[in-house]
């Protein structure tokens, strides 16, 4: 009789009824809210670990999952004194991965950082960090690399077409017409000398080089 018991007793337990839903309306059984300043940690951290980032690129990123101003200032102040938001160093890694590896010219990274929430001040210090010479010789890789296509152009498209690029590459005109120069007085003359056929000089040629609609 007690052996049947028992059995009566286990199969009540396993066929019990869920309890009653708490008067108040809240589910007995789930998840308590999660920590607003926990969830805008994770969300900080998980960004972090792809890139790095600016703080505004994250202060933007917990905006859009509704985390509240105060909560993420805080998040941010902290992350800000363990040294994994630092916009000054963030600055400096993006410009010189995007001059490197992109071929960016200063115009180009400035509008970058400044769409990325950077001060200017701070992008500025970045930027100067790239010589006028490192330049030069970044964007003439570039010229390098393009002018084999350019070979059946005569030097006046040819101009326009690489000055073009480099406008687009962030170059300000006068790198773009210096090491457009250089490369073009290297390569095998396409176009008439100066003074045959009313051909202009070299710099002529670059005085009226505009970006064709195939650069810009």
């Amino acid at each position: 009789m007690a052996i049947g018991q028992g059995a009566g007793r286990r199969r009540t337990s396993r066929g019990r009824a869920p309890e009653p839903p708490d008067p108040d309306g809240h589910d007995a059984q789930a998840d308590p809210p999660a920590d607003p300043a926990s969830v805008a940690r994770t969300i900080c951290l998980n960004m972090l670990t792809t890139r790095a980032r600016s703080r505004a690129e994250l202060a933007d990123a917990l905006a859009r999952k509704d985390v509240p101003d105060d909560v993420a200032g805080r998040v941010l102040d902290r992350l800000a004194a363990a040294k994994l938001v630092d916009d000054a160093a963030f600055a400096e890694q993006w410009v010189s991965s995007r001059h490197r590896h992109q071929g960016l010219g200063k115009r180009a990274l400035a509008g970058e950082l400044h769409r990325k929430g950077v001060e200017r001040e701070t992008a500025t210090t970045a930027i100067d960090e790239i010589s006028r010479d490192d330049e030069q010789a970044r964007a003439r890789a570039l010229v390098d690399r393009r002018l084999p296509s350019l070979a059946r152009f005569d030097d006046a498209v040819a101009a326009r077409r690489l000055v073009g690029m480099l406008a687009r590459k962030g170059y300000d005109a006068g790198v773009a017409y210096t090491v457009v120069r250089e490369a073009l007085a290297q390569r095998s003359p396409t176009a008439a000398p100066e003074g045959e056929d009313g051909a202009g000089s070299l710099d002529d040629l670059l005085a009226g080089a505009e970006p064709d609609a195939d650069d810009r």
